[in-house]
């Protein structure tokens, strides 16, 4: 079954499969913490405004 948006579970394994294989598996949790703390600093300038 199709989403509305057209994504389906398998299109994100897909997609975390080559950003592993792009990326290299040692850079990735570095890439996930500095995600991490982009998302924390936006949302605590959203809440304040």
């Amino acid at each position: 079954m199709l989403l509305r948006n057209g994504l389906e579970p398998w299109h994100l394994l897909i997609v975390a499969l080559v950003v592993i294989m792009v990326f290299g598996s040692k850079k990735l949790p570095d890439m996930a913490r500095s995600l991490g703390k982009s998302a924390r600093i936006l949302k605590s300038e959203a809440k304040a405004k």
